[in-house]
């Protein structure tokens, strides 16, 4: 008779054959991991999947709240997006606001991280001061701007001192977008700045002590060293940005309510007056459909181009 213990997942049965424990260590152990994942999956089931299938529903009825109707339409509201006369330039000015956007705020983050990825004394001091209109209010940031902007404001006030007649830059279909972008680019570009900031820092600096020796210059070391270390940080930020360009409200509401005419009416404010200014609650859930296949396509294309230049990945 064997003096060693039964296995740990193992007890004596009938007839001296052994039984085996229904909660084994490795049971234990998958339903730590299935505990540890289940909010992140039941939130992402409940507030992410089941909206979106809602909108997909929604999209092929009309839901008029005020008359109390509902009723199934199939594909019209499809139709009517593709014969809507103001849907060429809300895409137009979507797409002008998301590519200025999305160019000004990674160019302007990648040099600030540069300028500020130096150890001299009170550079703490600026990086803080780019960072901190991120954690500032998106509506209260754009009343600011928005008295800063008007045809009697504070930057017309500069320019009038040096003797430039400044325009009314929210009233003006060439200036008003470019405004938007640009109080947008001021008020976010410090998160992609830390990201880039961050990602320098990690570079071995190794790297560029030998580069120097062999005699590259500081733009070489730049370009052949620490963007492709960080390419994988600039894909991130890019993804981010783009997704958010494209989800702009708060600033478009503020500022310029879509207007002059149709110049800042990109495709979430849009969806916004469709759907709760005018109650057309099926075509607005038609755009908003229109909104997830575009940020879709855009995030899926920057997935597949990560292979040809984010260096991980080559």
């Amino acid at each position: 008779m064997s003096a060693h213990p039964p296995p740990r997942d193992e007890v004596p049965g009938v007839a001296g054959r052994p039984r085996r424990r229904w909660w084994t260590a490795r049971r234990v152990d998958s339903l730590a991991g299935y505990l540890f994942i289940a909010p992140q999956v039941l939130g992402s089931i409940v507030f992410v999947l089941v909206p979106l299938g809602m909108v997909f529903y929604y999209s092929l009825h009309e839901w008029n709240v005020l008359a109390g109707t509902f009723h199934f339409v199939g594909l019209d509201n499809y139709r009517q997006l593709a014969e809507d006369p103001n849907t060429p330039s809300v895409l137009r000015a979507t797409a002008f606001f998301s590519a200025g956007l999305v160019v000004l705020d990674l160019a302007l983050a990648l040099l600030l991280a540069v300028l500020l990825n130096q150890k001299i004394r009170g550079i703490a001091f600026f990086r803080l001061l780019f960072f901190s209109p991120v954690v500032v209010s998106v509506v209260a940031w754009s009343i600011v701007w928005g008295f800063l902007l008007q045809d009697n404001g504070g930057v017309n006030g500069i320019l009038h001192a040096i003797g430039i007649d400044g325009p009314n830059w929210l009233r003006q279909g060439g200036t008003s977008i470019v405004s938007i972008i640009l109080v947008q680019v001021f008020k976010n570009v410090g998160l992609n700045m830390v990201l880039f900031l961050a990602a320098m820092q990690g570079v071995p600096p190794q790297l560029h002590e030998a580069a120097q020796l062999d005699g590259a210059g500081a733009w070489t070391r730049f370009w052949r060293i620490t963007m492709p270390m960080i390419s994988p940080t600039i894909l991130l930020a890019s993804i981010i940005t783009i997704a958010g360009s494209l989800q702009m409200f708060a600033q478009v509401s503020v500022l310029t309510q879509g207007g002059p005419g149709n110049a800042t009416n990109v495709l979430v404010y849009y969806l916004y007056q469709q759907a709760f200014q005018f109650h057309h609650f099926g075509y607005g859930a038609t755009l908003a459909v229109l909104l997830f296949g575009i940020v879709l396509a855009l995030t899926l294309v920057q997935w597949r181009m990560r292979r040809k230049w984010v260096m991980y990945e080559v």
